[in-house]
């Protein structure tokens, strides 16, 4: 069960050792951040797969944002309650309307009761748009 965690641990980390791009000032930036050790990665730009799975930069305007978010919760469903934990992973969509040039946004997200709570903030910390789940599983 830890391998796949494992893995994409290991994906990340050297994806992390690469510099990410100067920002583009006539595009917005979007940074995306997961709660403790879970794994929040960009999966497409409208409906289209991007190449880095680390940020979104986008033109202005609307936009949709199709991300992965994976999570370990606590084992159980059995008679031990010493069970190991598992890994769920949510493919969340967040759209927002009005992007703007030259400035930074985040997506920040953590479990809540088996599901992810993701939220699209600006650089002031305004709740701009929240996640839809679109699935979650163990795959």
């Amino acid at each position: 069960m830890r391998q796949p965690l494992l893995l994409a641990s290991l994906l990340l980390l050297g994806a992390c050792a690469s510099p990410l791009p100067a920002a583009d000032p006539n595009m917005a930036w979007i940074d995306l951040k997961g709660e403790g050790i879970d794994l929040l990665m960009a999966e497409r730009l409208d409906r289209e797969r991007v190449n880095d799975g680390r940020y979104f930069q986008v033109t202005p305007g609307a936009h949709e944002l199709e991300m992965r978010y994976r999570f370990e919760i606590a084992g159980g469903g059995s008679t031990s309650m010493m069970s190991e934990p598992q890994q769920l992973t949510c493919d969340v969509r967040i759209r927002y309307d009005d992007f703007k040039a030259g400035q930074r946004y985040r997506v920040e997200a953590r479990s809540v009761v088996m599901r992810a709570h993701a939220v699209l903030y600006d650089a002031d910390r305004n709740v701009l748009a929240r996640g839809k789940n679109l699935r979650c599983g163990t795959f």
